[in-house]
């Protein structure tokens, strides 16, 4: 494991500890040009904090969004984005590349 996913692992539970809400989102499968390889990892509190990246800041703010739904309901997502996605343009991979990032609440 990295020092980087092992720093975000070690961010979010001392958010936990600290009585935060945290979800954790992973990037768990990559195709073309991807800037973030799989297994990277961005973690985010109820309160707007984030540790971590998953793109290097192209779909940071969709992952964040979705980092809150899940938060608020508990159910974990799968988000798929890419150019075949109709969001590629607005989250910014328009470059070609695909990226699958699995989001959940950690308790």
């Amino acid at each position: 494991m990295s020092d980087h996913v092992e720093d975000v692992l070690s961010t979010a539970a001392g958010w936990r500890a600290a009585g935060e809400q945290v979800a954790l989102a992973t990037v768990t499968e990559t195709w073309g040009s991807s800037p973030r390889p799989a297994g990277s990892q961005m973690a985010v509190t109820k309160s707007g904090r984030m540790a971590g990246s998953v793109s290097g800041g192209c779909i940071e703010g969709a992952v964040a969004e979705a980092a809150m739904k899940t938060l608020e309901t508990g159910t974990p997502q799968l988000l798929d984005f890419g150019v075949t996605h109709e969001r590629a343009w607005e989250v910014g991979l328009a470059c070609g590349g695909k990226v699958k990032v699995f989001v959940e609440k950690l308790s």
